[in-house]
């Protein structure tokens, strides 16, 4: 059952599925085969977009988008179980990428949507590419910005060390983790330094899952080590993105120093259907550093 986190009352509709969706101010909640899943739907009947963040991060990372976006969109965004999650996974929860993928599909069919815009940055366009090369039936088009591609996995120096972090115990990956609530250590090349340029307050709160919830730090080492097993895996997604026969559009940070933007002129080679945007003055998380302009972009491609 989809719930409002707040508890308020709310309105109730039944999804072609027939399973029960409530909605009202605030965030809300979906049971999956997983676990408890958060996620922001701003609601309307309008074009979805559905949008996706990357590893120890959450639904906030669009929160700017999403504000800037012209009015008529429905946004929807998850808080995927990628370390930043609030409620911890059921103990046989599939958390590799291709799990990941397939929990993506689940949550698209339990809120019955469909022609939607699916948009990734960072590990969520990993999780685009992999749900393209899959039929990705109710998505009519997608983008892809600044990502996890090719042989770049883990990605950069901060990928790298994210999993060497996760062969810790949970124990000691929480202990490690500590050290991120200190503004200097966040913005260390290895942590969130060469990924946003303006997002630091943002970041600090990404990590307070992790820091306060021993199930949650438990989850952490489980889908890092889950999503490094298989080195190879976007190498082969990627020998299935020319088979991806609908719009594509791929955003990437010219200045980008983890997802290299050579990957976005490859990716934009090799989707027919697709083009490049390239967007200066930011790092990685584009919807962080330059929202407006991503929002832009979003809009006139979904409109």
């Amino acid at each position: 059952m989809n719930m409002p986190r707040n508890g308020r009352t709310a309105d109730a509709s039944l999804t072609a599925s027939g399973s029960r969706v409530r909605g009202g101010a605030g965030g809300y909640e979906v049971e999956l085969s997983a676990g408890t899943i958060d996620y922001v739907d701003t609601g309307g009947d309008g074009p979805v977009i559905v949008l996706l963040h990357g590893l120890m991060m959450d639904a906030s990372l669009w929160d700017g988008v999403i504000a800037s976006l012209p009015a008529g969109y429905r946004c929807v965004a998850p808080t995927l179980p990628l370390a930043a999650h609030r409620h911890a996974m059921t103990a046989d929860a599939d958390l590799s990428l291709p799990g990941l993928a397939r929990l993506l599909a689940e949550f698209l069919d339990r809120l019955d949507l469909h022609d939607v815009t699916l948009v990734g940055n960072d590990t969520g366009g990993a999780i685009v590419q992999l749900l393209m090369g899959e039929g990705a039936d109710r998505v009519g088009r997608v983008v892809l910005v600044s990502c996890d591609a090719f042989d770049n996995w883990p990605p950069g120096l901060t990928g790298k060390v994210l999993a060497l972090t996760g062969k810790l115990p949970p124990l000691v990956f929480g202990l490690f983790m500590q050290q991120m609530r200190l503004r200097p250590l966040r913005r260390l090349p290895v942590a969130f330094g060469w990924l946003t340029k303006r997002g630091d307050a943002v970041t600090a709160r990404w990590m307070r899952p992790v820091l306060r919830q021993a199930e949650i730090r438990r989850d952490a080492v489980r889908v890092l080590r889950a999503v490094f097993a298989d080195r190879d895996v976007l190498v082969r997604a990627a020998e299935r993105l020319p088979g991806f026969g609908r719009p594509a559009l791929v955003v990437w940070a010219s200045e980008d120093r983890v997802m290299p933007p050579a990957h976005g002129r490859r990716l934009a080679e090799l989707i027919p259907d697709a083009r490049l945007v390239q967007v200066g003055d930011s790092y990685t998380l584009i919807p962080l550093d330059q929202p407006g302009i991503l929002a832009r972009v979003i809009g006139e491609f979904a409109g």
